[in-house]
Formats: structure tokens, C-alpha cells, sequence
């Protein structure tokens, strides 16, 4: 039977400071894909949610989804509508339009203090579902064009570029493995800029894949708008290019992870928060999901993430653990 919506308790008073406190059974920071993906997983076990988003998530740099099973070719923001109006027909689900400020581990969950209405949200477990900052390369042409013709994973974005010259902009040891995958969908040049250099048994493997290594440092990028035309290097010659890979650095600027003191671990793009199985973090009851946890930014793991989570979550409730 479906619960009322007076499942959620309703908002207390604190005497001391005015704060308003809003219980639930768990409390989703973040409201992209993994986020709302753990949203449904905990609404389906009747479960009590609150989802703090300021409703102006980025939902990953792409203006197109592409590779997520049924949603190919939808814009990350249809996806969330879509969503959304499904998690509303949940009376245990509510959205907050809000900013978490602060967290505090209380001796049976949490307490989140938000940075707009100084509203205090209870909960019994946390999940971690927000957005992560890239850094990007600082090269003319690289930002304007993030997310169209310079991208990051080519399993989301490489079809659409099929049969077109394609480049990897190195920015690690790491770029070497993406290069690899490239020649899948086109013609490769990885740009060390003169910086890294593969190791014999690599390069080999690179060449093998037809990959060709450019050494002279990219100067900046060509193109009409947001579309790539080439490269112009540091000796003044133009590469024609129609798709550049490159991989940021991933910023977790979120003050609640070093508040809770959450263990990190090195990924492909950077740091991100180390989880188990069942994306549990190294504090009990603190969940994260998505791409600060995930070690490759994709939509389509952001959802498996962000249901692993509540998956977690949920039974994490029923242990009572």
C-alpha cells in the first residue's frame, strides 16, 4: 500500500537557533543521474527520501546523451525532467531546492545544514551524488569546445565521430590507455606535448594501433563555433583534427568530504571517493555515487552507480548497520 504524504515528519522548530529539521530514512546530496537513480531504488522499497539539488545540476558536460540503453540521443536535461516526474509520483519522495553547507555524524545518522534556507535535514544514511569540477588543459580552444568536439570517454562519444581524424591530448601516463581505444572510430594522433613519453612495451602497442605520436605541444584549436577544425602546434603547423580526446583532472570541491573525512583513492581523471561493492564509503552510512566515486564519467555507469547506492543504502536500513 502506498504511504501518505504524511510519511514525512513534519518540519520542528529548534528553540535555540530557529532551524528547521526535515527526517527522512536517507538523505541524496546531488540530483543528476546517480542521484536519481538512487532515488528510485530507495522510493520502490518505501523508502522516506530527500534529494538536495539546487536545480541547476550540470548533468555532465555532454549536450547529448548517447550510449545509455533507451535514452540515446535525449539531452541530459529530458533525461532528469523525465525522471523527476517519475520520483514524484512517490509520495515518500521530496525535492529541496537547496545547497548542503555543512554534515555533521550524529550517534544514529546524520545532520546536513544547508547553505540558503539554514534548514537542518535528519537522516539515517547520506549518499554523495554530486557533480565533480573538471580542470582542464589551459589551451585556446579546449574549454568552449568541452563537451562537443573535445570530449572525454569515446563508449559515449566516439560513434558520432566515426571516420573522422581523431586526436588524444595527453595529460598522464593514462592518456596512453585511452589512445588505444581510439582508432576504434577514426584516424588517432596522440599529442604528448613533449611531456610523456610510453615506455617501450606501450608504444609498441600504440603503433600496432595505428596510432601516431605528435611530440610538439599544441599552441591552440581551430574551428567554426564549437566545431573542431584542427590543431595549430607550437612550430606553427595545422593538424587537421574533428574530435580531440582529453581527460581533466577531477576536483572534489564539496566541503562535506573532508568533513567527513572520506577516504580518496587515485582514479583515471584524479582523486575520487573510495566505496565498496555496494558503494559504501569508509564512513558506515555515508554512500556516493557517481562520478565522485566512479572512476570513469559516463551516464550509463552514473546510473548503475547511483543504483548500487540506494541498493546499498536500503539494505544498509534493513541491517540496521
Amino acid at each position: 500500500m502506498e504511504r501518505s504524504a504524511s510519511y514525512f515528519v513534519q518540519p520542528l522548530k529548534l528553540h535555540n537557533i530557529g532551524e528547521v529539521i526535515m527526517d527522512a530514512d536517507v538523505l541524496i546530496i546531488g540530483g543528476s543521474f546517480a542521484g536519481l537513480s538512487a532515488a528510485m531504488q530507495l522510493v520502490c522499497g518505501c523508502r522516506k527520501v530527500v534529494m538536495l539539488e539546487t536545480n541547476k545540476a550540470s548533468h555532465g558536460f555532454a549536450q547529448v546523451s548517447h550510449g545509455v540503453l533507451g535514452l540515446g540521443g535525449d539531452t541530459p536535461q529530458e533525461i532528469h525532467t523525465t525522471a523527476l516526474s517519475q520520483l514524484n509520483s512517490y509520495s515518500s519522495f521530496q525535492l529541496v531546492e537547496d545547497v548542503a553547507d555543512s554534515v555533521e555524524v550524529l550517534e544514529e545518522g546524520f545532520a546536513v545544514i544547508s547553505a540558503q534556507s539554514d534548514t537542518t535535514f535528519m537522516a539515517k544514511k547520506l549518499i554523495l551524488a554530486t557533480d565533480i569540477a573538471d580542470r582542464l588543459p589551459d589551451i585556446p580552444g579546449i574549454k568552449e569546445r568541452w563537451g562537443r568536439s573535445v570530449i572525454f570517454y569515446p563508449d559515449s562519444h566516439g560513434y558520432e565521430l566515426k571516420g573522422h581524424p581523431l586526436g588524444v591530448l595527453a595529460t598522464s601516463d593514462l592518456s596512453f590507455q585511452q589512445a588505444v581505444m581510439i582508432p576504434e572510430w577514426g584516424a588517432t594522433t596522440l599529442f604528448t606535448q613533449g611531456q610523456f613519453r610510453p615506455e617501450e612495451e606501450v608504444l609498441n602497442h600504440l603503433l600496432a594501433r595505428g596510432v601516431r605520436l605528435e611530440e610538439t605541444p599544441i599552441a591552440y584549436l581551430q574551428g567554426e563555433g564549437d566545431s573542431l577544425g584542427g590543431v595549430i602546434l607550437d612550430d606553427g603547423r595545422k593538424l587537421t583534427l574533428e574530435g580531440l580526446y582529453v581527460s581533466p583532472k577531477a576536483g572534489l570541491a564539496q566541503s562535506f568530504v573532508s568533513q567527513l573525512g572520506l577516504e580518496l583513492e587515485a582514479s583515471f581523471h584524479g582523486q575520487v571517493v573510495k566505496v565498496n561493492g555496494f558503494k559504501e564509503t569508509s564512513v558506515k552510512g555515508v554512500f556516493a555515487a557517481g562520478d565522485i566515486s566512479n572512476s570513469v564519467q559516463d551516464e550509463a555507469l552514473a546510473i548503475v552507480s547511483g543504483a548500487m547506492a540506494g541498493v546499498g543504502a536500503h539494505r544498509s536500513l534493513i541491517s540496521k548497520r
